[in-house]
């Protein structure tokens, strides 16, 4: 017969050497059943509607006066001369490349910074390959000479 043990609230069994736990609810049956995704299809209903609504309404709110001066390009006041497929600058691309790179850089220390007690010395030395790895690249950006703005 199994002699029943309380422990952290729960009536444990021991049968013979295997300790085993009733649990307290009997297991339901885990397929989820239609309504309860009603809420999400709801939300989801609400959210197309508005998306729709704001569609279709706000164009036929608005003025509709079309002219050839309000038609042209704007450029943040700027008159637009010749064409516009000029080739931009390859310093301007280095740039946004670079401080994309560096940023995104930046965004994956945060989660170590909130969990390096919990990461240890193996989530250390993790970082320190990361960091490693873009001083590598820092260093051959530098020796390309993408950081000499004036050539």
């Amino acid at each position: 017969m199994p002699r029943k043990i309380k422990l952290l609230n729960e009536e444990w069994f021991l049968h013979n050497t295997k300790l085993t736990c009733e649990p307290k609810f009997a297991p339901q049956n885990h397929i989820m059943e239609p309504n309860g995704y009603l809420p999400v299809i709801m939300q989801s209903l609400v959210a197309l509607g508005f998306v729709a609504l704001v569609l279709i309404v706000v164009p036929k709110l608005g003025p509709r006066r079309s002219s050839k001066k309000k038609d042209e390009n704007f450029e943040c006041g700027i008159e637009s001369q010749g064409n516009a497929r000029m080739p931009v600058s390859i310093k301007y691309l280095m740039t946004a490349i670079l401080f994309v790179l560096f940023d995104v850089e930046v965004i994956f220390f945060y989660p170590y910074a909130v969990n390096f007690r919990a990461m240890g010395t193996a989530g250390f030395f993790a970082v320190l390959m990361f960091v490693a790895v873009f001083l590598i690249g820092f260093y051959y950006v530098l020796r390309k000479g993408a950081f000499e703005w004036d050539k």
